[in-house]
């Protein structure tokens, strides 16, 4: 059993913690348990009613309407709520209630069932990553959340390897990039999908995981086919500035193309010649899809 914050329930639901504190005040429905400084605490049954009650209330639910109903009550209407079943929101919602009791075989069929109904990038895309975003809040807030972190990046992570196989082998004249998270960076879930992508589209690609050193990449580089160095950085662990980073990797490998995307992309201030940034999902469909490009995004 997992406790929670006032301030966590607030990251997972996006209801504020002044309205969450409101609502207590003015409804029975809902009455979160005490610790023993009078803090609020939430366990994860608490957190998946509030789920649901989220859920009723960003579309378009008056809160005084959904304190009429019982716990059950409110899970039948949001069942209810057919039309708006294709929305991300719901789809995170029902993986996050299997992911906070760490539910393997429940978020599995919850997983596939999405990928049938919305696609597999889509799925990707607009669920598993702000799911992912939303547990990592709790970690970066040190809360008792990591096991839930890696539960869903490995089941999720396993999809990604389990769709990559399936697809063809790449014609011999395909263009080559090297994929590689720098040193430090251990979060290559994204990592994995962008080798899904530019397989699907065509490309000969390396994947050379996590934690990779400008020296391990060294040899890979060397080979004259490779036209491209893709790296994904979402926190700078390398010790360097961003810029100083993108400059010593730039200069070592002069003759390639660099091309990076995450969210540290956007610190870079500098520019460079043989540096390519995809700050949008777009970016990157647009360049993977391209298989020449050679101009920035």
């Amino acid at each position: 059993m997992y406790y929670f914050t006032i301030r966590d329930i607030e990251n997972l639901t996006g209801i504020k913690a002044h309205t969450l504190r409101v609502w207590e005040q003015r409804y029975a429905f809902f009455k979160p348990k005490r610790k023993e400084s009078l803090h609020r605490q939430y366990d994860n049954e608490d957190l998946k009613q509030l789920l649901r009650i989220s859920y009723l209330y960003h579309n378009g639910w008056k809160v005084s309407r959904i304190a009429q109903l019982t716990p059950d009550g409110v899970l039948a209407e949001v069942n209810k709520l057919q039309g708006a079943k294709s929305k991300p929101d719901y789809y995170i919602n029902q993986l996050l209630e299997h992911c906070i009791d760490l539910d393997k075989e429940g978020f599995e069929r919850q997983l596939q069932h999405i990928i049938n109904t919305i696609g597999f990038e889509r799925c990707i895309e607009s669920v598993c990553y702000p799911l992912l975003q939303k547990i990592g809040l709790l970690w970066i807030t040190n809360r008792v959340i990591p096991a839930q972190e890696h539960f869903c990046s490995y089941i999720v992570q396993h999809k990604i390897i389990a769709e990559t196989d399936k697809l063809p082998l790449p014609e011999q004249s395909a263009p080559q990039v090297v994929l590689f998270c720098p040193h430090g960076e251990y979060h290559e879930l994204p990592l994995y999908y962008m080798y899904y992508l530019f397989r699907k589209w065509g490309w000969t690609a390396l994947y050379l995981g996590s934690n990779v050193s400008i020296d391990v990449l060294k040899p890979f580089a060397e080979n004259e086919n490779v036209a491209y160095l893709f790296l994904h950085l979402i926190t700078n662990f390398t010790g360097l500035t961003v810029d100083d980073y993108f400059e010593k990797l730039c200069r070592a490998f002069a003759s390639k193309t660099i091309v990076a995307s995450g969210a540290a992309v956007f610190g870079v201030q500098r520019p460079f010649t043989n540096l390519i940034l995809l700050k949008s999902d777009e970016a990157i469909h647009r360049f993977i899809q391209n298989k020449n490009a050679s101009t920035a995004f």
